[in-house]
């Protein structure tokens, strides 16, 4: 049974160690725009599962995640061992890098919130100077007889 905030811990440190070794130590250019966002660490603390971006040059240009992850998967034995040095646990975890789609989902739905407002103020516009079609209060009381 593992204990929950160590591993919490043991993944943060893991971030910290593996971010810090991209910017100073590997001296990949391919690696200069990746920020690491994430560690999961499987229940034995053998297996880090570590997730990242990879941020364009320039506002248009498309990230070059192929690149990045071809230089990660090269750069894996030495990060590894910068995070062996740098934990101090009996079993250094084996590491995985994985592209991380929270930003990409985040961006799919911000267009899609982007398309809903439009079609909420094109509705809006449109009912604006709208009319009902039948009785204006179709729950109005029946007349009253006045013989009764």
């Amino acid at each position: 049974m593992v204990d929950e905030a160590r591993a919490r811990k043991l993944s943060k440190r893991i971030a910290q160690i593996v971010a810090s070794a991209l910017e100073h130590e590997v001296k990949d250019p391919r690696l200069a725009m990746v920020t690491i966002t994430d560690v999961k660490l499987t229940g034995d603390l053998h297996d880090a599962t570590v997730f990242y971006t990879v941020i364009g040059d320039t506002v248009d240009a498309e990230p070059d995640m192929a690149g990045a992850a071809a230089a990660l998967a090269s750069a894996t034995g030495v990060l590894r061992s910068r995070v062996g040095a740098g934990t101090g646990v009996r079993f250094t975890p084996t590491l995985t890098f994985v592209p991380d789609v929270v930003p990409d989902d985040a961006k799919r739905m911000e267009e899609l919130l982007a398309k809903t407002r439009a079609a909420d103020a094109e509705l809006a516009r449109k009912a604006a100077g709208a009319q009902p079609a039948g009785d204006p209060d179709p729950y109005r009381a029946p007349p009253e007889d006045e013989d009764s």
